[in-house]
């Protein structure tokens, strides 16, 4: 939204959804979007759903030329796609048609994928299925998790709707269908994928480690206890899936399926995220031991 600002457009409403409790003391924490958009005095609208009467009449009052979409989480439904003469756009975070759907940053990174970008698409009532304009290509970096990927991928957006909005206002927009083959869904990402399952490849769970964090944060039983995994890196050797092979300043070297992982940043639960040396000295490890289920 600041990028539309500071290049000039009007703003006369911004939705987003109710405040949500977060962090421990699970405190209502309002969305980036409504703090932007009161630190700059634009009305802000927190509906719990779209297809409601008095909640597409507040919507049509503003009189937009267009909507703009990013992230919001909620189905528009087709009464309020309607609204905006030039429709509702959406800036989604992937290749489409790859990655329909609502964790494509996470999805694209748990694949392997080589490159995302940002699709500026007009929504249909389809899910993700619109027609779209170019879309803008990003490689991923060996490196990226979800966070800094969704960071990058930001700017990139930001830069794609200024330019798309002014491609439309000029007559220039060119909306082309999407590809018939090649659609993949990014379902979101459920609790239960957070638990490393060791006898899974160490490619696999390295990409894993990467696209959970920093949320949910990827995680494995050790004595009977979670402990999250924030940061480990990929390694040539073979082991039983899940036991500790060795131990060190450098890291935990746990046995997967193929090669191993070594683990270099945990977080015992209730505590705090600490480099594997610090992590050794209050949860001291033995080789042997497992992580996952007990055996």
């Amino acid at each position: 939204m600041a990028a539309l600002l500071d290049a000039g457009h009007d703003v006369p409403l911004v939705l987003t959804q109710p405040d949500r409790p977060a962090g421990r003391g699970l405190h209502p924490a309002q969305s980036a979007v409504k703090r932007l958009a009161e630190a700059r005095g634009i009305e802000v609208f927190q509906p719990l759903k779209l297809n409601d009467g008095e909640v597409l009449a507040r919507l049509g009052a503003a009189r937009p030329d267009v909507l703009v979409v990013a992230a919001y989480g909620l189905i528009l439904p087709q009464r309020a796609l309607d609204i905006a003469p030039h429709g509702a756009i959406n800036v989604h975070a992937s290749l489409l048609p790859r990655w329909r759907g609502a964790a494509p940053i996470q999805r694209a990174l748990l694949a392997g994928d080589r490159e995302t970008g940002i699709t500026i698409m007009k929504m249909d009532a389809g899910l993700d299925t619109g027609a779209m304009l170019p879309p803008h290509r990003l490689p991923i970096a060996q490196d990226d998790d979800a966070q800094s990927l969704h960071d990058r991928l930001a700017a990139l957006g930001a830069k794609a709707i200024v330019a798309a909005l002014a491609d439309i206002v000029a007559g220039h927009a060119r909306f082309e269908p999407q590809p018939g083959s090649g659609s993949t869904y990014a379902r979101k990402i459920g609790k239960e994928e957070a638990e490393l399952d060791w006898t899974r490849s160490g490619v696999e769970l390295e990409r894993a480690v990467r696209a959970l964090r920093p949320a949910p944060g990827a995680r494995s039983r050790l004595r009977g206890e979670m402990v999250k995994i924030w940061r480990a890196r990929l390694v040539a050797r073979s082991g039983t899936p899940g036991m500790v092979l060795q131990c060190g300043a450098e890291g935990i070297l746990i046995g997967c399926r193929e090669g191993a992982l070594l683990a270099t940043e945990l977080q015992r639960a209730g505590g705090t995220r600490l480099a594997a040396a610090d992590f050794l000295r209050g949860f001291p490890l033995s080789c042997g031991e497992c992580f996952g289920a007990a055996r």
